[in-house]
């Protein structure tokens, strides 16, 4: 499918509905994914590209009462359908924004982490929008860019073949991350799930 943000709005817009019961056994991956990025009570935390907000909840475990869990996605059927799973959690214990991971309305350094599931393949401008995420997050602050299955199970899911210039091969993601100033600090790429945890630059 197209990067443009109108096409993935598009896409998801028409799927939203019945997307989590296409992907009903998903949880325990996102919750395993969240525990690696190393998150600590009190920290603040955005889902970018949230979709349903199935990472939601171990975000908001992760960081406790004390901490700040954001919610961002372009797609507004996507948003209410975190909403209507209860995902939220207690009245403001989550914030959902609609927004482009490539404009976000938030703050400098204002965040200590940032968590993307199935992301990557969907920016328009990667590292522009790498880039964005790196702005609102603290120097020595995490990224996760996460999915449930592996760069091949997912290309043969679509009849595709993996290639080296694929966005989350290794060194062409390490490449675009460094441009967008962050550090691929970890690598993990089996059919059970995808994961690059890299670290912002000072």
């Amino acid at each position: 499918m197209s990067d443009d943000p109108t096409d993935v709005r598009a896409f998801f817009a028409t799927r939203a509905a019945d997307w989590d019961s296409r992907f009903p056994d998903d949880g325990p991956a996102y919750a395993a994914a969240v525990a690696e990025i190393g998150l600590s009570p009190g920290d603040s935390v955005l889902d970018a590209g949230c979709g349903t907000g199935r990472a939601l909840p171990p975000l908001r475990t992760a960081v406790g009462a004390s901490g700040t869990v954001i919610g961002a996605d372009l797609t507004p059927e996507m948003l209410a359908e975190a909403v209507r799973a209860g995902r939220l959690g207690p009245e403001g214990a989550t914030a959902l924004l609609l927004a482009d991971v490539g404009g976000l309305p938030l703050r400098d350094g204002g965040l200590d982490a940032v968590f993307g599931a199935g992301l990557v393949s969907h920016l328009a401008d990667p590292v522009a929008d790498l880039r964005e995420l790196a702005r609102v997050v603290r120097p020595g602050g995490r990224l996760a860019l996460f999915h449930p299955i592996g760069r091949a199970a997912l290309a043969a899911r679509h009849g595709r073949q993996i290639t080296p210039d694929d966005l989350r091969a290794e060194p062409r993601l390490r490449r675009v991350l460094a441009e967008a100033g962050w550090r691929l600090d970890t690598y993990v790429d089996e059919d059970a799930r995808f994961l690059a945890l890299a670290v912002r630059e000072g």
